[in-house]
């Protein structure tokens, strides 16, 4: 005897799983093509002309001040009043030329003064001693008051309220005196008025210097347990002449124009000297336009020194500082004579 089993249907296949989306970092995405905008194909796209941006009103601003340029220039040429004949003769002349050798000295010896007293009053502003900060703050507070000519004249005559200095026990018995009159003559209280006001505003340059340096430099250099003197020198001073050399030279060269207030003085400076010669001669704007044209002279040679200084301080901050004008020009140069020299 035989038995049949019904026919049993079979369960209907499982539909096949879409692809997984590829990890990323698995393999290449397709490029979807550029994006060439609602209604824009390819073609279209690069038919498009390009138009670049006009400026009139930029182009109408730089004609107008070239305009004022070159009529102020042409107004130095041909007007009579400005007499160069007679700045030509002066311009060189022997007692320009010691003058201006005096202002050199003036400049010099109160920058010298002034930065060196400025870093101690700096290091006492940025000492924990209240009275030691207490005293640099009025110090600074004082002279920057007080303007440089009343501050010249004061010193001159320093003599009038002093008769003498004394070294000795304060307010003891004196071991040695010396008369004002024989030590500070008009040039050394030039100098000193001119070095204890320059010291006020060098104090805050160097302040805001040290200031700028991150404490994190400091701290991490006190963890490897470099002593305090080394981590001041190596660590924090050349940092921090990036940020006090600009407003440094920026005083060097106030401090070489501010040295024409000593004429008050009755010191030889170049200042003093052409009001003594146009006084006589009464060429009066010749005479000023050789001031003004050696004060630039000089003042552009101070720059081109702060420019070197400022690219020397500058090897922690740039791997590859850019190139100095002059060395763009001997590029330039080298460029050209490449080019020159290989064409038929």
């Amino acid at each position: 005897m035989t038995t049949s089993t019904p026919d049993v249907p079979a369960p209907p296949r499982p539909a096949a799983a879409p692809d997984p989306a590829p990890a990323r970092g698995s393999g290449p995405v397709p490029d979807p093509g550029p994006d060439t905008g609602p209604g824009l194909d390819a073609a279209e796209l690069d038919a498009l002309r390009t138009v670049p941006a006009r400026h009139p009103w930029r182009w109408a601003a730089g004609l107008a001040a070239l305009v004022v340029l070159v009529q102020f220039l042409h107004g130095l040429a041909t007007n009579p009043a400005w007499d160069w004949p007679t700045f030509r003769l002066y311009f060189t002349a022997d007692t320009i030329l010691q003058a201006i050798g005096r202002t050199l000295e003036l400049t010099a010896y109160g920058t010298v003064l002034g930065f060196a007293l400025g870093a101690v009053v700096a290091a006492m502003r940025l000492s924990r001693s209240a009275i030691l900060r207490t005293i640099a703050w009025a110090y600074v507070w004082v002279f920057r008051s007080i303007p440089l000519i009343v501050q010249l004249v004061f010193w001159f005559n320093l003599s009038y309220l002093y008769k003498r200095f004394g070294f000795g026990i304060p307010f003891g018995p004196t071991f040695g005196e010396f008369e004002t009159v024989g030590v500070l003559g008009a040039l050394g209280a030039a100098v000193l008025g001119l070095g204890l006001h320059q010291a006020a505003f060098a104090a805050e340059i160097i302040r805001g210097g040290v200031l700028s340096v991150e404490a994190g430099q400091r701290e991490a250099a006190a963890a490897l347990g470099i002593p305090r003197r080394r981590q001041a020198w190596r660590i924090v001073l050349p940092q921090a002449m990036r940020g006090i050399l600009p407003a440094a030279a920026n005083e060097v060269v106030s401090l070489l124009k501010g040295t024409s207030v000593v004429y008050v003085m009755a010191i030889g400076e170049l200042f003093y000297q052409a009001q003594v010669i146009y006084g006589r001669t009464g060429r009066v704007v010749p005479l000023l336009m050789v001031a003004t044209v050696w004060y630039v002279v000089l003042t552009t040679v101070l720059s081109i020194g702060q420019y070197y200084v400022e690219r020397y301080f500058a090897r922690g901050a740039r791997r590859t500082p850019p190139p100095t004008p002059l060395q763009r020009l001997r590029a330039f140069a080298r460029t050209r004579t490449s080019t020159s020299g290989g064409t038929p």
